[in-house]
């Protein structure tokens, strides 16, 4: 393998059929023309070098084709392979071109042909062809750890070659590494969209009350937008801590009487209107009304609000029936009616779930959680299995002791759930000393298995915390630049105005 000098383009044989690329450059582009782009490989021009290499160009002698080796350039570096050990792999590109006998599918197969130096020129990368010029030679391909994955897979499917022709080991360990960037490439992606909203700016344009909604959109989900925007974020996290403090404060004893009944409610509605009227201009400005109801935020912000409404209804309800019966089975049927609001009412504690759309750990708990559900499920799943065979064990050991809890399986559940989780209310506890070891095994092997996917699932959920938090950051710094830039406009604007108006600045 020797390097190259000057390559210069022929004058019609390097053409291929159908191919315009080199036709209307001039000879003296033709000349500084570089085939492959890769400026690492070409050197800096010098006017005695080129003295020099034209000199030594002019004493050396014109070359001797080689009918039994193969010359190909690969990015301006010359291999010469022997035609015999090419054609042993013959699925190969390098393989057909050393079979083919056809010169118009051999210029199909390389990117260009000089009949001067009988050479195939490819314009691919020169330092990943070292490594298919070693397979030809030895018949393994070897792979490093410092290269790209992707670029590799490119580059071998181009030249024709498989993966199964490397060493086991370098396989296995490349698949590795593809499968980690595939995964974390994957993952930048859904990171990406969980903080990009449903809809865009650009997505009002030619539309019903474009303009409108477009800025009804950026008060609502775009915070950044400007100040207005920031403030309604703010008091949406605000009514949402209200209306969870106001729920608990009407289930204490002294804010149940008539005086105390009359302020929860009010703030009550005061809340139900405001969180109304947010998931009304939510939908107002969303540009497709499917979309909207599919997203989880839109279906969060639907069941904060459901609960005012279908108790106002109940309580119309109530009153009418009330109005027309007042026999026994009837104050029966308003009793039901009570236990279903109360139920109706407890579903107010999912406002709670509002936070999430303005805060970053809350969605980064969420996305970490989706992420990792099948090492959540794993969790649950050895949980369960725990819970079985201790509760089982114990009530085999512990069913003829005189007065114990563990009567049945069933009931030792709950001693085997709060062991295996390390909580120990002590409420229920064996009596013989097989119980006791029994109980010593089920902590035990509760400790193991919390301790398991707690390291796995912080490590995650803080790198997704970080990097929601860097997106967030530079979306936040490109909208400062960009509002700089529109004030500084407007100061030069008004300023060539206040000028132009000014006798004094036109003379």
């Amino acid at each position: 393998m020797r390097q190259l000098g000057t390559r210069r383009a022929s004058l019609s044989a390097s053409l291929k059929l159908g191919d315009r690329r080199g036709c209307g450059r001039t000879p003296q582009e033709e000349e500084v023309h570089i085939p492959f782009a890769q400026e690492s490989l070409v050197k800096q021009w010098s006017s005695m070098q080129n003295m020099t290499d034209r000199k030594q160009e002019e004493s050396k002698a014109p070359l001797q084709r080689n009918k039994f080796l193969l010359n190909v350039n690969v990015g301006g570096k010359l291999f010469q392979i022997a035609y015999s050990v090419v054609a042993r792999y013959p699925i190969t590109r390098l393989g057909k071109l050393a079979l083919y006998t056809d010169p118009t599918k051999k210029l199909q197969l390389c990117d260009d042909y000089s009949v001067q130096k009988n050479e195939y020129f490819f314009d691919r990368d020169p330092s990943i062809f070292h490594y298919i010029f070693h397979f030809y030679r030895s018949g393994v391909l070897w792979i490093m750890d410092e290269m790209c994955p992707s670029n590799f897979v490119e580059e071998i499917e181009y030249w024709g070659i498989h993966l199964k022709y490397s060493q086991r080991c370098c396989r296995i360990l490349f698949e590795e590494k593809q499968d980690e960037l595939s995964e974390y490439l994957k993952i930048q992606k859904e990171l990406e969209a969980e903080l990009e909203p449903l809809d865009s700016a650009k997505q009002f344009e030619g539309k019903f009350l474009g303009r409108f909604r477009e800025m009804i959109w950026n008060l609502i989900e775009n915070p950044y937008s400007s100040v207005a925007a920031k403030i309604i974020a703010v008091m949406s996290s605000i009514f949402v801590l209200i209306s969870i403090v106001g729920m608990t404060l009407s289930t204490v004893e002294e804010m149940k009487h008539k005086t105390g009944k009359v302020w929860m409610e009010q703030l009550e509605m005061i809340c139900a209107i405001f969180f109304t009227s947010e998931y009304l201009m939510r939908l107002i400005s969303s540009s497709s009304f499917k979309n909207f109801l599919r997203a989880a935020f839109n279906a969060v912000d639907l069941v904060a609000i459901l609960p005012f409404y279908i108790q106002i209804l109940f309580e119309n309800l109530d009153e009418g029936d009330a109005l027309y019966h007042e026999e026994l089975h009837q104050m029966e049927n308003v009793g039901k009616l009570g236990k279903v609001l109360k139920l109706i009412k407890l579903m107010r504690i999912f406002r709670i779930l509002k936070l999430a759309r303005h805060s970053t750990g809350l969605r980064a708990f969420g996305f970490t959680m989706r992420q990792c559900y099948q090492q959540v499920c794993c969790l649950f799943l050895f949980i369960a299995m725990g819970v079985f065979t201790f509760s089982a064990l114990m009530h085999s050991v512990e069913h003829d002791v005189p007065g114990t809890n563990f009567t049945s399986i069933p009931y030792a559940w709950w001693w085997a759930a709060v062991s295996l989780s390390t909580v120990g209310y002590g409420d229920t506890v064996p009596d013989t000393v097989l119980g006791r070891m029994v109980a010593f095994g089920c902590i035990s092997f509760g400790i193991i298995l919390n301790g398991m996917p707690i390291s796995i699932l912080y490590n995650k959920f803080s790198d997704y915390y970080a990097k929601l938090k860097a997106h967030e950051a530079e979306i936040s710094h490109s909208l400062k630049l960009s509002r700089r830039l529109r004030l500084k406009e407007r100061v030069l604007r008004k300023l060539s105005e206040c000028c132009r108006d000014d006798p004094r600045c036109r003379h």
